[in-house]
């Protein structure tokens, strides 16, 4: 019997390394069917999470398969055949002492480099521009106060409205844009219940709580559109909340911009009957 499970113990040990080295060998550059693995990073916060998970993962595998050696080594070491009279000894000084300063050694090796990463994904000192989300039920809308301070609402594209290479409950009809190399505060709000603001590629998920602002930041590395989705069960559409994010070179924002000013000037503000339809639309096919 005992044979039995610890035979059963080592196999689930030895699958459970294997999952784990699978899941940690090489970065999706998208989601993708059966992905066990993060998108590829596009900034420096997203960076810091990839490698942070990089060691604790190695730290989970080097924690295995010692105590896999040792649980191997006293099942052989100390089986009925080759200690038949086994040792009452109890209260080991040393070894209690040892067998709780290697776990908090450990655990302090975990806790540094992770308070670390948490304090440098808090905000920026530095910021060059500011990004304001304000999440509602059921999208998100956008404010650009150091570029004349316009606002624009963007809700999910339904299946007949997508163009082609655009990913079905991540397109949105508005993109937020943002450029490179660009060191952007984030702040985040909403105006009915709580959401939340993720972006897998950027390193960002934040709550959006209403009556309080929240503060992220976020520097770009790649050109490229990157996609989220609201991570807060916020209702019956929580679902079809997505975020699109086009990073572009800071000329073509500036150009963007001015555009936008035009577009989504205050006097001028974003048909309602386009957000209306689309969000009644969700919410049939959601309450079908």
């Amino acid at each position: 019997m005992i044979y039995v499970r610890f035979t059963q113990m080592v196999f689930i040990a030895i699958a459970s390394v294997i999952a784990v080295l699978i899941s940690s060998s090489g970065v999706a550059a998208e989601p993708s069917n059966w992905q066990m693995n993060m998108v590829s990073p596009a900034s420096p916060v997203m960076e810091e999470i990839r490698g942070l998970y990089g060691y604790l993962t190695w730290m989970a595998v080097a924690i295995v398969l010692f105590v896999l050696g040792l649980l191997a080594y006293v099942c052989f070491r100390f089986s009925e055949t080759r200690n038949p009279t086994p040792s009452k000894t109890t209260h080991n000084t040393v070894l209690e002492i040892v067998w709780t300063v290697i776990p908090v050694l450990i655990l302090a090796t975990f806790a540094v480099p992770s308070l670390k990463l948490l304090y440098f994904m808090d905000k920026t000192q530095e910021a060059e521009m500011t990004l304001k989300v304000v999440g509602h039920q059921w999208y998100w809308s956008y404010e650009y106060p150091d570029h004349g301070d316009f606002t624009f609402d963007a809700t999910m594209l339904n299946d007949e409205e997508l163009q082609p290479g655009q990913p079905r409950l991540l397109a949105t009809d508005y993109a937020v844009v943002l450029p490179i190399d660009t060191n952007i505060r984030i702040l985040m709000t909403s105006d009915d219940v709580i959401h939340a603001w993720a972006l897998p590629a950027l390193g960002i998920k934040n709550d959006t709580v209403p009556g309080r602002t929240n503060e992220s930041w976020v520097r770009i590395t790649k050109a490229g559109t990157y996609y989220g989705q609201c991570s807060e069960l916020c209702g019956i559409n929580h679902g079809f909340m997505p975020i699109t994010i086009n990073a572009v070179d800071k000329d073509e924002f500036t150009n963007w911009v001015e555009q936008a000013k035009v577009e989504f000037a205050r006097d001028v503000p974003n048909p309602p009957e386009r957000r209306t339809a689309a969000l009644n639309m969700k919410g049939k096919g959601a309450s079908e």
